[in-house]
């Protein structure tokens, strides 16, 4: 694995997931998991706010001087190193018992996205990534797997995975998302953090969905890129910044936006 000006941030975001994750699958199926809905009607349990504030306690004392951006507790601190947190990816398959969710810690400098861990305990899974240093999956940092993306090239032998139908209706493209999927040989909603790590492993070659926030695309986005995949919203800007998601092997982006881009109705 190659080394990186980031592999001691690396090792930290380890140290952040091993103890995140040890209270989260104690939380996970809990009987007594406390569930309430957030202003956006979306659900927020206490295993989500107490798996950020141990990762925000960690930083605090550990990168005292970077800025934390976090799911559940806004942003904290300025500086142009940041560390963007999703403590429970998947918090409606959490509270459901599905296991497909995931903590997520990014950093980005200087607008940047530079290393991402994706770990997803309850599918004994963990994914990362550093600038210039590679994507891998692996139970630890000794014991890794390089990652790459496929090299499929024609959306008729390939593999889509969305999350969900709705929010393309609710930015008015539903049509193009239907007609897109048409196209492919397998479609799958794996959903969430899951279609873009399965997408790095290879084993999807486009990943897309209509409306995303930064903490759930920040830890993502250097995974797929140091895969050998392209990572941008549906105007084609690269990185996390612009609400949605296209992720591609990078063979498929561009006929990917073209068939996402709105049409004149």
């Amino acid at each position: 694995m190659s080394t990186s000006r980031y592999a001691e941030d690396l090792r930290l975001a380890h140290v952040l997931a091993d103890a995140v994750d040890q209270h989260t699958m104690t939380r996970f199926k809990a009987q007594d998991l406390r569930v309430e809905m957030k202003p956006d009607m979306s659900e927020v349990t206490d295993a989500d706010k107490d798996a950020e504030e141990i990762v925000r306690r960690q930083l605090a004392r550990s990168r005292s001087r970077d800025q934390v951006i976090g799911e559940e507790f806004g942003s904290t601190g300025t500086a142009s190193r940041q560390w963007v947190v999703d403590p429970i990816d998947g918090t409606a398959n959490f509270v459901r018992g599905v296991p497909v969710w995931a903590t997520l810690i990014g950093l980005i400098e200087e607008g940047r996205c530079v290393m991402g861990v994706v770990s997803s305990p309850a599918l004994s899974r963990r994914w990362w990534a550093a600038a210039d240093a590679g994507a891998f999956t692996g139970s630890r940092l000794s014991s890794a797997t390089a990652l790459r993306v496929s090299g499929v090239d024609d959306i008729a032998n390939a593999s889509l995975s969305y999350s969900s139908l709705h929010g393309w209706a609710d930015i008015e493209r539903l049509g193009e998302m239907l007609n897109f999927m048409q196209r492919f040989w397998r479609t799958r909603a794996y959903g969430d953090f899951w279609s873009y790590m399965l997408l790095a492993e290879g084993a999807v070659d486009v990943a897309c969905e209509p409306e995303l926030k930064l903490h759930d695309m920040a830890a993502l986005v250097p995974i797929v890129t140091e895969a050998g995949g392209r990572f941008t919203s549906l105007d084609g800007e690269p990185g996390p910044f612009g609400g949605n998601a296209v992720a591609t092997n990078g063979l498929l982006h561009e006929e990917a936006l073209a068939a996402l881009a709105p049409r004149t109705r």
